[in-house]
């Protein structure tokens, strides 16, 4: 079944890659003055001989379309994908058709058709980029053939040797694609990073947003709770007062209503509340609340909470932030996802660290992948495969909910190591062990909850989390 919000994020994303017409028109004023700059430059400081009237009705046309995209279209408008091929196509063709009649390859500026490939690379789809890319070349190959000669005042024919336009031709080739190629792939790790950045946020709002409905409920199941006894009181009186009759009958009725009521809000209250005792808890406790969601999946999670040789046997007592939960929950879902029967969470302590792994006894994650595991929008599985499948249904297999639980958890000052059970358990050990193992550490100092030295919870307060 569909994510309706994953839906809502990918529109989103779709609308925000769009690129303005106004960059492209600003792009295009600059390119036009530029061409003019040169050829005047080469009129008149190297006295060249260029079809001045055709290089300016080429410039003319860029002009016109600038003109009338500024009078036709609001400066805000965001083009599609189509428009923006078709404007960069134009400015290839534009740029090729000067090219053209100003020596073809023999004219330097021959490099500036880099900048529209460049730009296609940066915001368009890989197919679209292609296209303009393919578009440059064809035209730098057919200018280093079809071209209308430089000449200086005397007559001369400037050309360069038959080497070095090969030479000239194959490097701009050659940096159409490198260019290219590395601009989007920067530019897209970017907009991975980002979009995972924006995924991450809604989750943790989303969870902050179910801690503050929890402190809602609690608080209105507490405020709630002393009318409800008193409608009770009053009418257990009624009902001794007015007997079988008909009024008797309807106090009886309202008495059972406000038990009713009184039940909901006392489950209400255990689900949300909100006080000292709830914002803190121990550690396994916390772990387990993670936990929870996955426990009827038709998996065995084994859960081990002890001090490590020579600790407090106090197991600390940390902060219930919505970073820990979420972070962990999707640690555990992802090991859940892809165990055979059992996941193993076990958790060690000392005086100043905390260690938590989780294992299970899946395929492991790829070897090939082990070092990219925590980026977001890694495409393959554990086992290798494409994503989706019987395993996971509807799962797209990004790397984003692990993205998600790395940044999260970093937020509260751990350290995550992800490798495979069979590099840190000896065979002898556990030997069903052969899964993902993921480890997080924290300083206890990041995650305790503070200490009072009456050891009471003291007072409700609103929550002060970072």
């Amino acid at each position: 079944m569909a994510d309706p919000s994953a839906d809502l994020f990918d529109s989103f994303g779709e609308e925000t890659n769009r690129i303005r017409l106004r960059t492209l028109i600003v792009l295009r004023w600059i390119a036009i003055l530029g061409q003019i700059a040169a050829i005047e430059v080469g009129r008149r400081a190297f006295g060249l001989e260029l079809p001045v009237l055709l290089c300016y009705a080429a410039i003319g046309t860029a002009v016109l379309a600038n003109l009338l995209a500024i009078f036709l279209y609001p400066e805000t408008t965001r083009l599609t994908e189509g428009e923006t091929v078709l404007t960069l196509m134009f400015d290839v063709v534009q740029l090729g058709f000067l090219l053209m009649l100003s020596g073809g390859l023999n004219n330097p500026f021959a490099l500036l058709m880099l900048a529209p490939v460049t730009i296609a690379a940066t915001a368009l789809r890989l197919d679209s980029a292609l296209m303009i890319g393919a578009a440059a070349t064809a035209l730098l190959t057919v200018l280093a053939f079809v071209y209308l000669p430089i000449r200086s005042e005397g007559g001369e024919v400037l050309h360069l040797p038959i080497l070095f336009l090969f030479g000239f031709w194959a490097a701009t080739v050659i940096g159409v694609g490198f260019v290219a190629g590395f601009v989007r792939q920067v530019s897209g790790e970017i907009q991975s990073m980002s979009d995972a950045l924006l995924a991450t946020q809604m989750a943790l709002a989303r969870e902050q947003k179910l801690t503050d409905l929890g402190g809602v409920v609690a608080a209105a199941a507490h405020e709630l709770g002393t009318p409800l006894a008193t409608i009770k009181l009053v009418s257990s009186e009624l009902v001794d007062e007015l007997g079988s009759t008909a009024h008797g009958e309807d106090a009886r009725l309202i008495g059972e209503q406000a038990d009713r009521c009184r039940d909901i809000l006392r489950s209400m209250g255990r689900a949300g509340k909100d006080d000292l005792h709830v914002r803190q808890a121990p550690l396994d406790g916390v772990l387990r609340e993670a936990a929870e969601p996955h426990e009827k999946r038709g998996k065995d999670i084994a859960i081990d909470c002890a001090p490590a040789p020579g600790a407090d046997p106090r197991q600390p007592v940390i902060l219930r932030r919505p970073e820990i939960i979420h972070g962990l929950r999707n640690l555990i879902q992802n090991a859940v996802d892809f165990a055979a029967t059992r996941v193993w969470i076990e958790v060690r302590w000392t005086e100043t660290r905390v260690t938590l792994r989780i294992t299970d006894d899946g395929p492991g994650f790829p070897p090939n992948l082990i070092g990219r595991i925590g980026d977001p929008f890694v495409a393959r599985r554990r086992d290798g495969t494409t994503t989706g499948g019987a395993r996971r249904p509807g799962y797209e297999g990004m790397g984003l909910g692990l993205f998600i639980a790395k940044t999260l958890l970093e937020r509260t000052g751990a350290k995550l190591e992800f490798s495979n059970a069979g590099d840190t358990f000896d065979a002898g050990d556990e030997p069903v062990r052969h899964g993902a193992s993921v480890q997080v550490t924290w300083p206890v100092s990041a995650i305790a909850a503070p200490r009072r030295e009456d050891g009471g919870l003291g007072r409700n307060e609103p929550n002060a989390w970072p």
